[in-house]
């Protein structure tokens, strides 16, 4: 068995783990869960990790520290781009900081690559050569795995599915600066924005809250129904170009959005069957199972991987 350290910082929380895998298995032995620093700059974010990490650790010998970050993480992990959620990441040596603090490998990668690593190979991925993942939320990402390993592009970049147009985001700005993208339309605040347009109200005023908008779609709404119809469709017909770009063999939804479940995920499949081509359109569609810890385990499993890489070396 090796047992691994582990990070996953996020815009809003930062969790530190002890990872335990041997094997096809992983579990998470013991972790910690903190608030991001994230208004108070990199260093903070940095030094708050930091904190968790060696608590969590305590005196237990760990092979490395794996660290599943928000971001574009470069081969050589650093930031090279990062979103408003954590103010003056881009440029941040995830690498060179946890390694000279910490003294153990460190090997980080993106927050979705290593969601997807940990469901590939712990999750709802186990037994699949290939899987895309699609992660919906606050925003929309994916990550593409082969072999138990995540194809991260050669910038870090890869996976962006939510910056792909869709003809029903025409003119509906996008976060990253652009308009007509998936993730202005079909991410959690993008269809409760869907929603305000198509009118719907409780009795408070303007849904404004996305497990409300959901239980109204479950119950009375129709237009509430209609925002998360819209949304999935269009969710679905960029999963089903994805997949006549990259023939996977399972693809896995997960992300606030994605437990919503019907009429959503009815919607995404839909989108799917209205753009795959007929020879990938049966590509089977499924939930991630992995939990909450799922880039825990796979930024501990890629941290594996780079050290048994360095010593074959």
């Amino acid at each position: 068995m090796t047992t691994v350290l582990a990070l996953d910082i996020g815009g809003t929380k930062t969790t530190a783990a002890l990872v335990d895998l041997e094997g096809d298995t992983a579990r998470v032995r013991h972790h910690l869960t903190g608030p991001t620093p994230a208004a108070a700059g990199p260093d903070a974010v940095l030094d708050h990790a930091i904190s968790l990490a060696r608590e969590v650790r305590g005196k237990e010998s760990v092979a490395a520290l794996g660290v599943a970050s928000a971001g574009v993480v470069t081969a050589v992990g650093t930031i090279s781009h990062a979103t408003s959620a954590l103010p003056g990441w881009a440029g941040t040596d995830l690498v060179g900081t946890f390694t000279h603090r910490l003294d153990i490998p460190v090997a980080a990668l993106n927050d979705v690559h290593g969601h997807a690593v940990g469901e590939a190979r712990y999750g709802a991925g186990r037994g699949a050569h290939s899987i895309l993942l699609v992660a919906i939320g606050t925003g929309i990402g994916a990550a593409h795995v082969i072999g138990g390993q995540p194809v991260v592009g050669v910038r870090g970049a890869a996976g962006h599915v939510g910056h792909l147009p869709v003809p029903e985001a025409q003119d509906i700005p996008c976060p990253c600066g652009r308009s007509g993208h998936l993730e202005g339309l079909a991410s959690g605040p993008g269809i409760l924005a869907l929603a305000a347009r198509f009118g719907v109200r409780d009795d408070a005023g303007p849904v404004t809250d996305g497990v409300r908008l959901a239980a109204l779609a479950r119950e009375r709404s129709t237009a509430a129904a209609e925002a998360y119809r819209v949304a999935g469709f269009a969710t679905g017909r960029t999963i089903g170009g994805a997949l006549n770009l990259l023939d996977v063999e399972r693809v896995i939804l997960t992300g606030g959005v994605a437990a919503v479940g019907e009429p959503w995920r009815g919607a995404v499949l839909q989108g799917i069957e209205h753009e795959a081509m007929d020879v990938v359109s049966q590509t089977e569609v499924t939930t991630a199972t992995a939990g909450t810890h799922a880039a825990l385990l796979g930024a501990a499993a890629w941290a594996v991987d780079l050290i048994e890489e360095q010593g074959a070396q």
